[in-house]
C-alpha cells in the first residue's frame, strides 16, 4: 500500500512528442526545400480540394488524420485564426507553411532566416505551379 501512495504521489511524466518538438528535426534532416515540400504535402491534406484552402469544415473532417480528432470546434476555429492574415476565414497554402514555423519556438531561434526562406519557398511553389 505505501509503494501504491509513493506511486501515486511521483509526478506523472508526458513522453508524448509535440508538432514544436518534430518540425525542428524535419527541417534539420529535410533541409529547407524538403522541410517545404512535407508542408506542402500536409496542406494538400487538409484543405478543401475544390476551394484549394484550409477551410473549418476541411479542417473538422481531416484532423483525425493528424491525430486531432478530439480538438473542439472553438480549437479547430482558434487554430484557422491563428494563420489567417488576411482575414478570409480560411488557410492558403503560404498561410499554412508561415503558421507551422511560427508554431516552432526552436525554429524561431534565427527568425529572420527560417520566415524569410519559408515564406520565399511558399510563394515559389505557389506562384510557380
Amino acid at each position: 500500500m505505501a509503494s501504491h501512495q509513493q506511486q501515486s504521489q511521483q509526478p506523472k511524466q508526458s513522453q508524448s512528442v509535440g508538432f514544436e518538438d518534430y518540425l525542428p528535426v524535419m527541417a534539420e534532416r529535410l533541409g529547407e526545400d524538403g522541410l517545404m515540400r512535407e508542408l506542402a504535402s500536409g496542406f494538400r491534406l487538409l484543405q478543401d480540394p475544390a476551394l484549394g484552402l484550409i477551410t473549418f469544415a476541411s479542417l473538422r473532417r481531416n484532423a483525425p488524420l493528424l491525430g486531432l480528432g478530439g480538438m473542439s470546434d472553438d480549437d479547430l476555429r482558434g487554430m484557422l485564426a491563428e494563420g489567417d492574415f488576411d482575414g478570409d476565414g480560411a488557410l492558403s497554402e503560404m498561410e499554412f507553411c508561415v503558421l507551422m514555423v511560427r508554431l516552432s519556438p526552436e525554429l524561431m531561434d534565427e527568425p529572420r532566416r527560417w520566415l524569410d526562406d519559408a515564406v520565399a519557398q511558399a510563394s515559389q511553389f505557389l506562384f510557380s505551379s
